[in-house]
């Protein structure tokens, strides 16, 4: 016999017509025979969605159905009911109306019940459906999530950890998830993090409480979480350190172990670090994928840096460095690399520490050095098993850079890492380290600079209408656009999908440096970093910035999250630009440049000295009509002032702002020349053949800087 809520929603179903009794019978005989309730027999087959069935319930009681995602709760509302109420009863309270309580709940309360709820609130109520998955977020949002949890484990006898559980080896957190433990507590944890989409969990003890905090998209997240959370920590972290097979009883040590859960039909590797504070065991769980997929179209690489990259990675020889600070993806940029060379033909061996993603095909080493496999070691025995291609995880050393050398000149394909700046920098390291500069130029293919910036969530994404004109113009110029109507900046409000950040998922900057013929030139001369980089640019290499830029245009990302990762000397919060806006008598907003603005200002970053200095400079891009009539070739000219933010000089034809030119300054000084790259940032017209040109130092170090400096504030006088 169907129960009366069955008989209801049956009712309400045909009625508005969305099943007739001949679709209800069978469903209601099955709920009947299986003691279940009609509702989730329909929703559980697909005939018919939860909103559905709510909608029309409503419109048979006459009741409100109402979305209480976007709902924001008062708190003195949230006092009137205690979690225990709430949860028992999976209702919401949404707001107080003349001393009625309003609530969400997602199945039509009987009179019993709501009577109950009345007698336990001491207040009036007013029922009003919403989804289920709906109430449940919000119980987890505004009471804090596990709190019924904590509150179960609280009211029962004191747990402890059963030794069974070591032989677990693979757990669906999910269907342990109905237990009310600490096993539950730690589950719910987990899961909370890998729906949120979070890298790692950070369980962290102070003297007053417990912080759990999220990684999402390279930001940390606090969860809400009870305060009673404190009085279980150290059966969470005991219950953690089971999951890994560590000693539970060792807390006075950092400890590194393993775990793999499951989360519906996706594996989990977990890996666990523990570390002693003064309030007890400070943990931090990495979630990694067991499986992923890799694809080099999905990294972020524009089309034409794809094109060379994947030149590179079939190269039969050589090395190539990816480069970058920690958490900048570059693991991930190797493995796709290696995954798009990953053929039966191929032997490719690995050695990482740790191994952070299993692929199949490929021989996989995790680094031990406490038994003295370090990288040098692992990859003199790699050279035993006849390898095609080959990762090292990292390049640290004078001992492991020379060894990967020699591989790659004797016919290896070597992939490895190293953690620099920029692309350039990476030469300047290995050099640092002692490799020899014949050895470097002879081996190395290529190195590949990168960072992560954060997506703009697609859901709440918008245009900016209020993005500064200056930011427009830099990006623009920097860009080599026309103009700044083709530069678009866009936001995110911020929505439930991306969880009120505004951003949603990861990609990757780059900046790729080819080492060609001119490169290994500079190489084996021993050439700075900065000068690698001032020829690499002129030879058409986009730099971190740029390729943040071009991101920006194409509506991925902000400008703030590009200006955040990538180097100052190119772009609006530079010294180097912002020195010879101020010193040339501009606004320190950065404006551009303008004709009438030339010397409206004594508020200046460095003091200016009319001075006539002799220098020489190459056009090297951006002007091309003088490149055509011959102007590449060195010049001469003189300058008219100096300051350490840039020059001002004669020339007798005009320069297009934005050009750039290699430019060398010689101070009567003895000592040797100041060469930089520097940018034109105004060019006026005095008279017939007779120009003004204002340039800004694009790649000046801070000793130069300060020799300049030094020059002007002595009068000439070093």
């Amino acid at each position: 016999m169907a129960n009366k809520n069955d008989i209801l929603l049956s009712k309400a179903l045909m009625e508005k017509g969305i099943l007739s009794s001949k679709d209800l019978e069978p469903f209601i005989k099955q709920a009947d025979t299986l003691q279940e309730e009609l509702r989730d027999l329909l929703i559980k087959s697909g005939v018919v969605n939860e909103k559905d069935i709510l909608a029309a319930l409503a419109d048979k009681l006459k009741l409100r159905f109402i979305d209480i995602k976007d709902m924001s709760v008062d708190k003195s509302v949230l006092d009137k009911v205690p979690l225990k109420v709430a949860a028992y009863y999976r209702f919401i309270p949404i707001e107080i109306k003349e001393r009625v309580l309003v609530i969400a709940a997602s199945t039509p309360l009987d009179i019993k019940i709501q009577d109950e709820i009345r007698t336990q609130l001491g207040i009036d109520i007013e029922l009003t459906l919403a989804l289920s998955c709906d109430i449940l977020e919000a119980l987890k949002k505004y009471y804090g999530f596990a709190t019924e949890t904590l509150d179960k484990i609280t009211s029962q006898q004191p747990l402890t950890c059963s030794a069974e559980l070591r032989d677990s080896n693979v757990e669906d957190i999910e269907k342990l998830a109905g237990d009310a433990s600490v096993i539950r507590l730690v589950n719910q944890i987990i899961l909370e993090g890998w729906k949120k989409r979070a890298t790692d969990i950070h369980i962290e003890p102070y003297r007053n409480g417990v912080n759990l905090r999220y990684r999402i998209d390279g930001l940390l997240y606090d969860a809400n979480i009870p305060g009673e959370i404190k009085n279980f920590l150290n059966a969470i972290i005991s219950r953690i350190k089971i999951m890994s097979n560590l000693n539970i009883v060792e807390r006075r040590l950092p400890q590194d172990g393993r775990a793999i859960v499951k989360v519906q039909e996706q594996v989990l590797d977990l890996r666990i670090s523990t570390i002693p504070t003064p309030f007890g065991e400070s943990v931090v769980i990495r979630i990694l994928p067991t499986q992923m997929l890799f694809s080099l179209e999905k990294l972020g690489l524009a089309k034409r840096d794809l094109k060379i990259f994947e030149t590179f990675i079939q190269k039969p020889h050589g090395i190539i460095f990816v480069t970058g600070p920690t958490g900048s993806g570059k693991t991930t940029t190797l493995y796709a690399s290696l995954n798009r060379i990953n053929t039966k033909e191929r032997k490719i061996i690995t050695i990482e520490d740790p191994i952070e993603y299993e692929m199949n095909g490929i021989i996989q080493i995790q680094v031990q050095p406490e038994i003295g496999l370090d990288f040098a070691r692992g990859l003199r025995s790699i050279l035993r098993h006849d390898p095609d291609v080959i990762m090292v995880g990292e390049v640290r050393d004078l001992e492991t850079a020379e060894i990967a050398i020699r591989v790659a000149l004797t016919g290896h394909l070597i992939f490895s890492t190293l953690h620099t700046n920029d692309a350039p920098s990476g030469i300047a390291r290995l050099l640092d380290i002692g490799v020899e500069p014949y050895l470097l130029a002879s081996s190395v293919e290529a190195f590949l600079a990168q960072r992560l910036i954060r997506l703009i969530c697609p859901e709440c994404k918008n245009e900016d209408k209020g993005a500064p004109l200056e930011l427009k113009e830099l990006i623009a110029r920097d860009l080599g656009l026309k103009s700044t109507g083709d530069v678009k900046v866009y936001r995110g409000k911020g929505c439930p999908a991306c969880n009120f950040t505004g951003f949603f998922g990861r990609t990757a900057i780059y900046e790729m440096l080819p080492v060609d013929d001119a490169i290994k030139d500079l190489i084996l001369k021993k050439s700075p970093s900065s000068q690698i980089k001032k020829s690499s640019i002129a030879r058409g290499m986009r730099t971190l910035r740029q390729d943040g830029w071009q991101k920006v245009v194409s509506g991925l990302t902000t400008p703030e999250e590009v200006m955040k990762v990538t180097p100052v000397e190119e772009g609006i919060d530079s010294p180097e630009v912002k020195g010879l806006f101020t010193s040339a008598g501009l606004p320190e907003d950065n404006a551009p440049v303008k004709n009438d603005e030339l010397h409206g200002s004594d508020k200046r970053a460095y003091k200016r000295l009319n001075d006539k200095v002799n220098i020489s400079y190459k056009i090297l891009e951006k002007d091309n009509a003088l490149l055509k009539r011959g102007l590449a070739a060195e010049h001469l000219s003189v300058t008219k002032n100096i300051s350490a933010g840039g020059v001002l000089f004669f020339l007798d034809e005009p320069i297009a702002v934005g050009s750039i030119l290699d430019l060398k300054l010689e101070l009567p000084d003895a000592a040797e020349p100041i060469e930089c790259l520097v940018r034109v940032v105004r060019s006026d017209m005095l008279g017939d053949k007779n120009y003004d040109i204002a340039v800004c130092f694009l790649s000046l170090s801070g000793s130069e800087r300060a020799r300049l400096d030094r020059y002007v504030e002595n009068y000439g006088e070093v």
